[in-house]
């Protein structure tokens, strides 16, 4: 199956700094099915070391912000924000099986995303404003319900997420999610994921 076909059943998406390789495969034994590495203190060299805890577990592995980087870092795709590179610029580094996200905060953002043939998937927020992008006002729920009546490729809500608020995007539409603290910051990265897995899950249900 390829990059594109297993991002098609993907629901929890993690996004972390550098993490011990251990601790990458409990947040996926718990349910996380796509896992970005997004580390701004690292350079080349150390974002090329690090990419190795992020490879081999039975998710798909993103790099933020670094198309130049993903044939080293072995990853599956990138991930690029609206001042990041051009999905064309990251489409044309990465060749055409791996995967290229964008973020987008706003419905014209999405419909352009949407519209793009270099992008594969959106990332939709942020729902809630958070300490991990600062500076950037809340996008709200609303944003969420739009997505979900108008955007056809995969798409995630993004921003402030956690096991107890999950139900205010899944009843809006959302089928997936991006978590950053809400795994990052927990004791047990792999209990963590399994109680937004199952929140996702019960909700829907």
């Amino acid at each position: 199956m390829t990059p594109r076909e297993r991002l098609r059943t993907t629901r929890l998406y993690l996004v972390c700094p550098a993490r011990p390789r251990d601790w990458i495969a409990a947040a996926v034994r718990g349910g996380v099915d796509l896992v970005q590495l997004r580390d701004k203190s690292l350079d080349d060299d150390g974002l090329v070391a690090a990419s190795e805890a992020f490879r081999g577990h039975d998710a798909l592995f993103i790099l933020n912000d670094r198309p130049d980087l993903v044939d080293a870092c072995g990853a599956d795709g990138v991930h690029v924000g609206q001042d990041d590179e051009t999905p064309a610029a990251a489409r044309a580094a990465v060749g055409p099986d791996r995967i290229v996200g964008r973020s987008t905060h706003a419905p014209d953002q999405a419909a352009a995303a949407d519209a793009d043939p270099d992008v594969d998937y959106l990332a939709v927020g942020p729902v809630h404003e958070t300490p991990t992008k600062p500076g950037r006002p809340a996008a709200g729920l609303h944003y969420v319900a739009h997505a979900a009546s108008s955007v056809g490729k995969p798409w995630f809500a993004i921003g402030g997420l956690d096991a107890g608020n999950v139900h205010e995007v899944v009843e809006r539409g959302a089928t997936r999610i991006v978590v950053v603290r809400a795994i990052t910051e927990a004791s047990d990265p792999e209990r963590a994921a399994r109680e937004l897995r199952e929140a996702l899950t019960r909700v829907r249900a």
